[in-house]
């Protein structure tokens, strides 16, 4: 395999990695705690134009009361961080939302049982090769009465997503690295940030290695780049743990950091900075 090698700068700034799945929620009154697990939180799908898929999500109510479910489609985007953010389904270039149907739309779960909701994606014929997606967004309340709340009570308005990544035939992989910095923070582990570009039509995902070198050229620790996606024409921020000081100790001073991404192409990306420990 081919290497792509980039000296780049470094650049120290706070920033917090967030995962894919989406939760949002508010307390509850103690007569009516809502505790919902969903399975999978994504789903990535290959396909042709043409192609058509039905899947199930599984819904777990495991608290001591019945939900209502509501299933609900949803376009969405990431963040340069790497958080989803949720938009109206108003058809952007790689949207799949158009395609998709889901049955229930709503549906009441008893407490310790279990529910299905089932989608069917069709690809329209004439669709380019590219990496669409939709999503599924998840509202749970009360099995009984609307989702308000009465006097000083708050009654729970929670949503759980389940991403949908439909990859339409194989186009290219187009992924650049324009960036490589450190930062850290107080009490918190060094951290080095990737700046990732995605030039192509097709959702790529990261893989690879991060290695600290000490000034005598010896490797004194080596790290893991996270499995995160990369939408298609979209810029974001890849964090990689530089060390793990629980199992490394290293002393002051200035180390060579070594990257290597592997990004859907024939060649890895390559990049090479620098940390300084104090």
């Amino acid at each position: 395999m081919d290497l792509h090698r980039r000296h780049v700068l470094t650049d120290a700034r706070l920033h917090a990695f967030c995962a894919l799945a989406f939760l949002v929620g508010t307390a509850a009154p103690a007569a009516a705690q809502v505790s919902v697990e969903v399975s999978p939180l994504r789903v990535e799908l290959k396909t042709n134009p043409g192609g058509a898929t039905t899947q199930a999500i599984t819904i777990s109510n495991t608290g001591k009361d019945a939900v209502r479910v509501r299933a609900t489609l949803s376009d969405w985007h990431l963040a340069r961080d790497g958080a989803p953010q949720f938009v109206e389904a108003a058809a952007p270039t790689y949207s799949a939302t158009a395609w998709t149907r889901i049955a229930p739309p709503e549906q009441i779960i008893e407490a310790g049982r279990e529910a299905t909701v089932r989608f069917s994606l069709t690809v329209p014929a004439d669709t380019q090769p590219a990496g669409y997606r939709t999503g599924i967004l998840f509202e749970f309340g009360p099995a009984t009465g609307d989702v308000v709340g009465r006097g000083r009570d708050v009654v729970v308005r929670s949503r759980i997503a389940t991403l949908i990544y439909a990859n339409v035939g194989e186009p290219p992989a187009a992924v650049e690295l324009t960036d490589l910095k450190s930062r850290s923070a107080a009490n918190q582990p060094a951290q080095i940030v990737a700046v990732l570009k995605n030039t192509g039509h097709r959702t790529v995902r990261t893989r690879g290695t991060l290695v600290l070198y000490d000034k005598s050229g010896a490797k004194v620790s080596e790290s893991v780049v996270p499995d995160v996606p990369l939408l298609p024409e979209s810029e974001r921020e890849v964090a990689i743990t530089a060390f793990d000081p629980q199992k490394t100790s290293l002393p002051a001073g200035e180390y060579r950091v070594e990257i290597k991404i592997d990004a859907g192409m024939p060649a890895l990306l390559v990049g090479e900075t620098t940390l300084k420990i104090s």
